[in-house]
């Protein structure tokens, strides 16, 4: 047999897995999480995963079914299935009205100064700060609105008492808790369009693309961060207009979440995602 054959699709997984472990482990270690606690997680999400995803057409999603494929036992799907209806924990997404509030910030005309940056609000007032809120948060308290968005340092208030964004969008600043549910929502959206493109690339392909240099000198580094921050926030900003013309709050028809993501890496040791040795 050649030297030069392909790998076995399982072990091509193994690597992948690997790969995509190594940072999220870095973020388990580094907040603690001892390996027992997640492979109780992983067992969970199988259990839940089989279940709701790889039933049978036609029939209804077994415990049979969900342990043949997790390799768990009968007994321990069945268990985690208990825990979840008993209202284990349940990812939440984290794109409040607090948030909806900042990203019509950027977007509202009433709101924004010539050049087309936020303006600077009052807390109260006509064109300020509440009224901002109550145009886009429902029912919110704009106070309430308020009080979440400095919690999180996407806004401040400066010493004159105008409110104004730290950034233009959803970027926590200070808050540990949530930028970690951007790890188990932004991570999860790639792994999704990954999963969907190995599924239906052929005949329905999501956009993923990347571009990537190994030797690129370190000292223009700073410079390509500014700038492709710069090109790259313009070009989402575009794109969250087109989507806020369509964004439809009616309960007609239905309804999806859709989004593009856009993100920037840089390895100063050169060696990439397969630093380490793959099982």
């Amino acid at each position: 047999m050649s030297s030069t054959a392909e790998p076995e699709p399982s072990r091509t997984l193994e690597r992948a897995l690997a790969r995509l472990l190594r940072p999220v482990v870095r973020v388990l270690l580094r907040h603690g999480m001892p390996y027992a606690a997640f492979a109780d997680i992983a067992k969970q999400v199988y259990v839940e995963t089989a279940m709701r995803d790889f039933g049978i057409e036609g029939r209804k999603p077994s415990i049979s079914r969900a342990s043949i494929l997790t390799g768990l036992t009968r007994k321990e799907v069945q268990r985690r299935l208990a825990g979840a209806a008993a209202g284990r924990e349940a990812p939440a997404e984290r794109h409040n009205r607090a948030v909806r509030v900042l990203t019509a910030w950027v977007r509202d005309p009433d709101f924004l100064a010539a050049d087309a940056a936020p303006r600077a609000l009052s807390p109260e007032g006509e064109d300020g700060f509440a009224e901002l809120a109550r145009r886009h948060s429902g029912d919110m308290p704009p106070r309430a609105v308020l009080d979440e968005l400095l919690r999180i340092g996407a806004v401040r208030q400066r010493d004159d008492g105008l409110i104004e964004p730290v950034a233009r969008g959803y970027v926590p600043q200070r808050s540990a808790e949530d930028k970690l549910r951007m790890l188990g929502t932004d991570v999860a959206d790639l792994a999704a369009t990954i999963d969907h493109n190995i599924e239906h690339g052929a005949t329905d392909p999501f956009f993923q693309r990347k571009v990537m240099y190994d030797g690129i000198p370190v000292d223009v580094l700073p410079t390509f961060r500014r700038w492709s921050a710069t090109f790259a926030q313009a070009l989402l900003e575009k794109l969250d207009r087109w989507l806020a013309t369509r964004d439809d709050g009616s309960d007609g028809g239905p309804k999806a979440r859709v989004g593009v993501g856009i993100y920037y890496f840089e390895d100063p040791s050169g060696r990439g995602p397969d630093e380490g040795r793959a099982p």
